[in-house]
């Protein structure tokens, strides 16, 4: 899984998340902060707050040879 910045349409950061901590309160805080910390400057020249996202990256298909 990954945690995904964007700010509008652009993605500007993913982080690999460990599926097992997810749950845990403050896991994903802690990417969040920071990401958040790390564009400040972007953020801040953005008129767009910036959105996070949880995404399962594995593929469930498998190529026939």
């Amino acid at each position: 899984m990954q945690l995904m910045m964007y700010i509008g349409n652009d993605l500007i950061e993913s982080v690999p998340l460990d599926t097992e901590r997810i749950s845990q309160p403050g896991y994903l805080g802690q990417f969040k902060r920071v990401l958040k910390e790390k564009y400040a400057q972007l953020i801040r020249e953005s008129p767009n707050p910036p959105e996070f996202l949880v995404v399962n990256m594995t593929s469930n298909t498998e190529s026939n040879v």
